[in-house]
């Protein structure tokens, strides 16, 4: 007698269908969506801002308050969403995602005053953070891993498209009103859903993959492992998880300073007005897309040279890595046009350097926790990126210029290429069965206490200049942005401590 796996059994028991050809790629054109849709969702708010200003009242610190709580709740919510992932599956945890924040959107056209606004954008902040992870999983899940890194790329121009589509809900808030342009946006996403909810099925239970498919998503299986859930402070003891980590906390503050503070570069340094710097920006978000898409490629592409992945991966974010610092030569030129083009240089190498960050997390843990893995990067991401929001505004006011965050921006990359080299040196996959990773950790607890200290640090620096930092960024958001960050850098060296006592079971 033999035995059928539970996906077997549920494969034969279901009705034969016509096989769809291409369905991987199919399934990720619906995470490009999904991820347009969801940077539509986010910038929308900012690009309605001057026409919100007069009707509803509110000022530039206000509307900065509201701006954070997305933020905030963005962040936090990240680990929360990974682990959820993990434990129900992409198919369920997108719907839920979705439906969430779709419905936040379309919550924005009924509020009425900055307080209702800021719970709006708490809530979208909540759904949104559920994207990324799931996106990464599901490409872990549908590709081979030498396809791994395109197929994030491909997905991740979505965050291009939807920043450049300011001017499409402008249009429609002129022509509509504003309040039918976020109940438009918000139903987009429903819209959406429909598709998720036809096409999308893990490939162990999708009834329209064909046999060849199922091969070549299978081609470079990974070594069996079982498919266990650890508990996160567990997951903390991986040095695989730090690599990843790290890369996320030292680099997404550069994006996240591109993204807000491009727009007035241009204005301040380039001397353009505010309207052709919108148009302006087009180019390097065009650029960051094209990025995407070659850095995704070119992982894939050396591995079908016949070199190891590990090899592909971190030479592929060594050259992206190497490109950043383009962006320190805009300092030397007088022409905008010059440094534009230096710029979205950077704004390339980022993203390809994104897409294949992002795919490190499916090369080093099994499919089964790698929605966990990438919340919780994402998460130490965000905190660096509430950083960024006080770093850029001081630096903005005390120095009166661009350079400091250009030098910083452009050399951050190589600075997290040399951690991720040290920490993921062998890149070995993580071994979730490892008795010793249970075991009590002084490494760990050392490094625990040295973030809470740190942490404690800034939280002091941050608390007792509280009024200076508002007053010298002219901006209370900006001033609780790093009294929030102080926060989570002390409650991630307390779970660092409490991961290094040791636990009695994995799962």
């Amino acid at each position: 007698m033999f035995q059928v796996s539970p996906a077997t059994d549920a494969a034969a028991s279901s009705p034969v269908r016509r096989s769809i050809p291409n369905l991987r790629w199919i399934i990720c054109g619906l995470l490009f969506l999904a991820t347009t849709i969801n940077y539509i969702d986010r910038v929308s708010l900012s690009a309605l801002n001057p026409m919100l200003k007069k009707e509803i009242g509110w000022d530039d610190a206000g509307f900065g308050l509201i701006m954070f709580s997305f933020q905030l709740s963005y962040t936090l919510m990240f680990p929360i969403s990974g682990r959820l992932l993990d434990r129900f599956g992409v198919r369920a945890g997108m719907v839920w995602a979705v439906i969430v924040w779709s419905a936040a959107v379309i919550g924005h056209a009924v509020v009425r005053t900055p307080l209702g606004f800021g719970v709006a954008r708490f809530m979208l902040g909540l759904g949104e953070a559920a994207n990324f992870p799931a996106s990464v999983k599901a490409v872990a899940e549908w590709f081979p891993r030498r396809q791994r890194a395109l197929a994030t790329g491909l997905f991740n121009t979505g965050t291009n498209v939807g920043a450049m589509a300011a001017f499409v809900i402008v249009a429609a808030a002129t022509a509509w009103g504003w309040q039918l342009a976020f109940v438009v946006i918000g139903a987009s996403g429903l819209l959406w859903l429909a598709l998720w909810l036809k096409y999308y099925r893990s490939p162990a239970e999708h009834p329209n993959l064909s046999a060849e498919e199922r091969a070549i998503i299978e081609s470079d299986r990974e070594a069996p492992a079982p498919a266990v859930n650890v508990h996160w402070t567990t997951l903390l003891r991986y040095r695989q998880v730090w690599a990843f980590a790290l890369g996320k906390m030292m680099t997404d503050p550069v994006w996240w300073f591109y993204l807000y503070w491009l727009n007035y570069y241009l204005t301040k340094v380039g001397g353009v007005s505010a309207m052709q710097a919108a148009k302006m920006v087009i180019i390097p978000y065009a650029a960051a897309s094209v990025g995407s898409i070659f850095g995704g490629w070119i992982s894939g592409a050396l591995m079908n040279r016949g070199w190891p992945v590990h090899r592909a991966r971190l030479g592929a974010l060594l050259m992206f890595a190497l490109g950043m610092p383009s962006a320190i030569g805009a300092l030397f030129t007088g022409n905008i046009w010059v440094a534009l083009t230096l710029l979205s240089i950077a704004t390339a190498c980022h993203q390809a350097w994104s897409a294949n960050l992002f795919t490190l997390s499916s090369d080093l843990f099994p499919k089964s926790m790698v929605g966990s893995v990438v919340g919780f990067g994402s998460m130490c991401g965000g905190i660096g990126g509430l950083f960024m929001t006080v770093i850029a505004g001081g630096i903005l006011q005390w120095f009166g210029s661009f350079k400091p965050l250009l030098v910083i921006t452009g050399v951050m990359h190589i600075s997290a290429w040399l951690v991720i080299r040290a920490l993921a040196r062998d890149f070995k996959q993580a071994d979730l069965t490892d008795k010793g990773a249970l075991e009590a950790s002084p490494i760990l607890r050392t490094g625990g206490i040295a973030v809470t200290i740190a942490g404690a640090v800034l939280m002091i620096v941050v608390s007792t200049k509280f009024d200076y930092i508002r007053e010298s960024a002219k901006s209370l958001s900006t001033a609780i942005s790093g009294v929030a960050a102080s926060i989570l850098v002390l409650v991630l060296g307390a779970a660092l401590i409490y991961a290094a006592r040791g636990r009695t079971t994995a799962a």
